[in-house]
């Protein structure tokens, strides 16, 4: 069932129950009051109170590599998903990614191997760092934002798509399919640093073979939520639904 809002909801049942009225020692005009859980339980229906919508879910990933040659990595996407129009959600995607050139030569990393391979089979949230060099930063971060009746942001990006720069033995890759979202830096013989999304899965991964490198992978989640109070006639539907459920009519009720 629909949501409905409280006021509304305490107003209509003080029509509909009159008896009920009569036995409180509220006097008239004393203000609305929320009808507990345990009394909704007895009346015809059921009624719930704070249910609210999912208006629009966002995904941010931004990923920065800067590797001790000097070159800098960075990249980001943007999903965002539209639920106010009920149905399929209207998707957007922003993707950015930049590459400069490196001002050192690589250096010789030999030996060293990282494998990340099993990341591919991990359901859920999955968040790694694997390091075979010396004096190097990296970090995975993760941050949940939930608004309640806040302000959906403008739509801009198409549906799916993707962007990317290379540079060299430097590449960084952002991608959509509508399915899944990718975003990937690369630097031959040096490692990776990724951030994806995909259907049972999160995941943030950073792989450093070489040393003094800086890597840092950021996920932001909005999830913005709005009540249909402001909603005025679903309001008012829902309130002569219950009124007249009870047998109370605009004409000849009591």
């Amino acid at each position: 069932m629909n949501y409905v809002p409280p006021a509304v909801l305490a107003a209509a049942m003080a029509l509909a129950l009159p008896a009920h009225a009569a036995e409180t020692a509220a006097a008239p005009g004393s203000g609305l009051h929320e009808i507990p859980d345990e009394e909704l339980g007895q009346m015809r229906g059921r009624y719930t109170v704070g249910g609210n919508e999912v208006a629009w879910f966002g995904v941010t990933m931004i990923s920065t590599w800067q590797a001790a040659s000097g070159q800098t990595l960075q990249g980001a996407l943007r999903i965002g998903m539209d639920f106010r129009n009920g149905g399929s959600p209207k998707v957007s995607f922003t993707p950015s990614v930049t590459v400069t050139a490196a001002n050192a030569p690589l250096p010789d990393n030999t030996g060293r191997s990282i494998d990340g391979s099993g990341l591919d089979n991990v359901a859920g949230l999955s968040q790694s760092v694997q390091i075979a060099g010396d004096g190097n930063r990296a970090s995975n971060v993760l941050h949940l934002n939930v608004r309640n009746d806040g302000v959906v942001p403008l739509h801009d990006g198409g549906g799916t798509g993707s962007a990317s720069a290379q540079q060299g033995a430097a590449s960084a890759v952002a991608s959509f399919d509508g399915n899944s979202a990718r975003l990937q830096l690369q630097v031959q013989g040096q490692g990776a640093v990724q951030q994806w999304m995909r259907s049972g899965g999160m995941g943030q991964s950073i792989q450093l073979l070489g040393d003094g490198q800086v890597a840092q992978n950021l996920v932001q989640i909005d999830l913005v939520k709005q009540s249909l109070v402001g909603n005025l006639p679903l309001s008012q539907n829902v309130a002569q639904a219950i009124a007249l459920n009870r047998g109370i009519g605009g004409v000849g009720g009591q």
